[in-house]
């Protein structure tokens, strides 16, 4: 007995029900503000939740604490946190481009202060000029970095043991550089002591208002200009009325920090260094090959490595960068003290900038971060420090509530990882 087979007249050709899915996300665009919505919704249900806690964070502690006293918002005490957050907000860059990576740095507070140490002691007892000094600590700390990634890297040691062993040894350096006085006073109205005081435009509230207005244009060519060549290579494009929406959230926030600092002394040096390394070097991780191999690095060292990608040098260079970080922000932190001393750099120096990092968004399991986490961070644990203050809270206080904020951050990204994965992304 047979059985007849029937075929279709066109046996390649596959069934209409096996037409290929379309990823929702690519449909974002077409369908609207509605679109964007639904994806937003998407992206909370698959814990994929970026920016929202911190930002929802600080406008939460902002209300408490403007409600408690009265004066936290006030035009000056916002200038003094926008000051504030340089030194430990720099260190924190330079953590993300650790983390990011899947490791963890704890040598960058004692690296920090040696550098501080550096730099204050070839400028004030050794006559050397202040800009020749600051440039021969960074460049002293970027040898250290390189150090530290070498020994991880080449040799294998583990990142965690070896700065660990650098957080020691660079705290020694540095009492050994300062000498049995441990404090040198920084050159008054010098480089560094203006690193700290110094307001752009003396007062003139144009130039606040002009920086603004120019940095409100530079995102919007940016925007403009990535939409252009997405459109010219054939890709998907932001539409006209989502780049509108983006530049009028920023103008919105440009111009009301703008407003605010105006009404104190205008724009504080240590802000705008602070939002150029930022800038900067979020535009290094997110618009070059080098930034695109931190990630890869981050996300798979095999992986990485298979894909031609030199992983050794980028180890060793992203701890040579938050090295480098690290000194600058010393820099800041010795300018608002006055002083270079032993403690510069200890006390809970890292661990805050550390806590900026993974607030912000940087997970601690590499592979997912930016810069931008840094800024948003520090103004979360500089809001709370200042707040507790104008309270008159106890430092013991602080230290537990600044620990479990950064127990909240770290509980967020691992539930939002385990979401991730469990929805396969």
């Amino acid at each position: 007995m047979t059985t007849e087979q029937t075929t279709p007249d066109t046996p390649d050709a596959p069934p209409a029900s096996a037409a290929p899915a379309v990823d929702p996300r690519l449909l974002v665009r077409e369908a609207g503000f509605a679109g964007y919505l639904a994806e937003f919704k998407r992206k909370m249900k698959n814990g994929d939740l970026g920016s929202v806690p911190v930002v929802l964070g600080l406008i939460l502690i902002g209300a408490i604490f403007q409600g408690i006293t009265g004066d936290f918002l006030n035009a000056d005490n916002l200038t003094n946190i926008t000051k504030w957050i340089a030194g430990p907000g720099l260190i924190a860059v330079g953590i993300v481009f650790v983390l990011l990576l899947g490791e963890i740095d704890l040598s960058l507070g004692s690296v920090s202060g040696v550098s501080a140490a550096i730099a204050a002691v070839l400028s004030v007892r050794s006559g050397y000029n202040e800009w020749v000094a600051c440039l021969i600590a960074i460049a002293a700390a970027v040898a250290i970095g390189a150090l530290h990634g070498f020994f991880f890297a080449k040799i294998g040691v583990p990142a965690f043991v070896v700065t660990l062993a650098g957080l020691l040894a660079w705290s020694g350096l540095q009492q050994y550089v300062l000498g049995d006085k441990g404090t040198v006073n920084v050159v008054n109205d010098g480089v560094l002591a203006n690193l700290d005081t110094y307001f752009l435009g003396d007062g003139d509230i144009a130039f606040t208002w002009g920086l603004a207005v120019l940095g409100i244009a530079l995102f919007a060519a940016g925007q403009l200009l990535d939409a252009r060549r997405r459109t010219a290579a054939g890709l998907a494009a932001r539409p006209t009325s989502e780049i509108a929406l983006r530049v009028g959230v920023i103008a919105v926030i440009a111009l009301a920090a703008a407003y605010e600092l105006n009404q104190d002394r205008g724009l504080p040096l240590p802000l705008l260094v602070f939002l150029s390394v930022v800038v900067i070097t979020d535009f290094v991780l997110r618009r070059t090959s080098y930034g695109r191999q931190i990630f890869a690095v981050g996300g798979g060292v095999e992986a990485a490595r298979r894909a031609g990608i030199n992983v050794d040098w980028v180890r060793i260079s992203v701890f040579m960068i938050s090295a480098g970080m690290a000194a600058l922000g010393g820099l800041f932190i010795a300018s608002q003290q006055g002083s270079a001393d032993k403690l510069l750099g200890g006390g809970n120096v890292l661990m805050n900038s550390i806590a900026a990092a993974v607030i912000g968004g940087t997970s601690l399991f590499g592979g997912r971060g930016k810069t931008w986490s840094a800024l948003l961070g520090i103004l979360v644990i500089q809001s709370i420090i200042t707040g507790l203050d104008l309270v008159h809270v106890n430092q013991s206080v602080q230290y537990m509530i600044t620990g479990a904020v950064l127990l909240a951050a770290v509980v967020l990204d691992s539930v939002s990882r385990r979401t991730r994965k469990t929805a396969a992304r």
